[in-house]
C-alpha cells in the first residue's frame, strides 16, 4: 500500500495474526462485505482457501480453511479479503539486479485453474488493452523496486474485467512453473538472466529493449484422472512426446519412470507458439494429439477439450472456468469414441468408392491417416 500497489480490502486479524474465532472473522467480514475469501497465510496453491458468500456459511468454512492450513503448512493462521466475482487472474513477470535496475517481462494470463491451482498459462492475455497492461506492468516494477528485490519474481494480481481494476494478490519470489511461456514471448533466457543477477551484473536489456513476440500457451501436463482431477501415481510404461515449429517440452521423466504419490504429479510443461493466439492455439491442438503416456491417467484429454472450447478460443474466460464448463470438459468416452471412429470409417469408404467393404480393395484397415490423433489415443490416454 505505501508503495502505491492496489490491493485488494482485506482484514489479518488482530495484529496481524489471523483470527482468534469465528466472531472476529464474522466482524471483519461485515466491515468487508461479502462475498469474501479466506486464505491460509502460510502457504499457496489453493490450500486453506474457501469462498463464503453469507454470514451463516462462515464459521464452518474458517474452521476448515485453518485445519487444512494447518495440515499443509504447519501454520493455521487465516486472512480474509474481499472476494473479487469472475475474476481474472494475471501476472506480471519482473526481474531486479543489485544495482537499483527492475523491469518486467510483460504478462502472463493464469486464470485457467482447477481448485484454485493453474493448469493452462499463456501470454499476452486476451483480456487486457494495451493501456491496463502498461499500468500493471509499471505498478509490478514499483512492487520490486519498494523492496529492492534482486532476480527473478512474479507479481501475481487478480483483474476485474466489469471495471478494468486490478488488485495485488501475491508476489512468488523465485522463478515459476510458467515461465517458458514469458521465454517464448520474449525470447529471453531467464535462468541465464538469474545466473548473470546472482554474480553481480546488471540486467541485460532496459525495459523499452525487452521484445514482445507472437503468443505462447502452456498446458500442465500432470498424472491425474482428467475428470475427477485425483492424482494418478505408477510406472510411465511408454511414452511419445510432441516436437516441431513452435513446441516446447520441458519434461522431467522418461519411460519407465515412476510418479510418486510423494511429489506433485505434474509429467511435463508442453508450450507452444506462435505469430498470433490462433495458430498457437492451432499448434498446441496438435502436439497434444500427438503426446502419448501409456501406463498411467493424464490430463492430456482434458487439455484437448480446452483448446476446442468456444469460450477458450474467443478468450473469454476467467478463473471459474473449468467449474463452469466441467460437464463440456469431461473426455469423450469409449462409446464417444468408437462412435467416431466408426464415423470415419463410412466417410471413408464412401470417398474410396461407396460400396467397397473393409479389407477388400485398396481402403487402408489402418485408419491413422484419417482420424484426428486426439480421439485415436484417448484411451491410450
Amino acid at each position: 500500500q505505501a508503495a502505491g500497489v492496489p490491493v485488494v480490502p482485506g482484514d489479518n486479524g488482530e495484529g496481524g495474526r489471523g483470527f482468534a474465532g469465528a466472531a472476529e472473522a464474522k466482524a471483519a467480514a461485515a466491515r468487508i462485505g461479502y462475498p469474501v475469501m479466506l486464505k491460509a497465510a502460510a502457504g499457496g496453491g489453493g490450500r486453506g482457501m474457501r469462498l463464503v458468500d453469507a454470514e451463516d456459511r462462515l464459521e464452518a468454512a474458517l474452521g476448515s480453511a485453518q485445519r487444512e492450513a494447518k495440515a499443509a503448512f504447519g501454520d493455521d493462521t487465516v486472512y480474509l479479503e474481499k472476494a473479487i466475482v469472475r475474476p481474472r487472474h494475471i501476472e506480471i513477470q519482473v526481474f531486479g539486479d543489485e544495482h537499483g535496475g527492475a523491469v518486467h517481462l510483460h504478462e502472463r494470463d493464469c486464470s485457467i485453474q482447477r481448485r484454485n491451482q493453474k493448469v493452462i498459462e499463456e501470454s499476452p492475455s486476451p483480456a487486457l488493452d494495451d493501456e491496463t497492461r502498461a499500468r500493471m506492468g509499471e505498478v509490478a516494477v514499483r512492487a520490486a523496486r519498494s523492496v529492492g528485490y534482486v532476480g527473478a519474481g512474479t507479481i501475481e494480481m487478480l483483474y476485474d474485467g466489469a471495471t478494468r481494476g486490478f488488485y495485488f494478490l501475491e508476489m512468488n519470489t523465485r522463478l515459476q512453473v510458467e515461465h517458458p511461456v514469458t521465454e517464448l514471448v520474449t525470447g529471453v533466457d531467464l535462468v541465464r538472466w538469474q545466473l548473470a543477477v546472482a554474480q553481480g551484473e546488471k540486467i541485460p536489456l532496459a525495459q523499452a529493449d525487452i521484445p514482445r513476440r507472437g503468443a505462447a500457451i502452456e498446458c500442465r501436463v500432470y498424472a491425474e484422472d482428467p475428470v475427477k482431477f485425483l492424482p494418478s501415481p505408477g510406472t510411465i510404461s511408454s511414452l511419445r512426446v510432441p516436437a516441431g515449429p513452435g513446441i516446447r517440452d520441458d519434461s522431467g521423466v522418461v519411460a519407465g519412470s515412476v510418479i510418486s504419490v510423494h511429489y506433485d504429479p505434474m509429467i511435463s510443461k508442453l508450450c507452444a507458439w506462435a505469430d498470433s493466439r490462433g495458430a498457437a492455439i492451432d499448434r498446441m491442438r496438435r502436439a497434444l494429439g500427438e503426446y502419448h503416456v501409456g501406463g498411467i491417467k493424464t490430463n492430456l484429454a482434458f487439455h484437448r477439450q480446452v483448446m476446442r472450447h468456444g469460450r477458450f478460443i474467443a478468450g473469454d474466460y476467467d478463473t471459474g472456468f473449468i467449474e463452469r464448463h466441467k460437464a463440456e470438459l469431461v473426455p469423450p468416452g469409449p462409446d464417444d469414441e468408437t462412435a467416431a471412429l466408426a464415423a470415419i470409417a463410412a466417410a471413408a469408404l464412401a470417398a474410396r468408392g461407396g460400396g467397397v467393404a473393409p479389407g477388400e480393395g485398396d481402403l487402408p484397415l489402418d485408419l491413422s491417416h484419417t482420424q484426428p490423433s486426439a480421439w485415436r489415443r484417448e484411451s491410450q490416454d
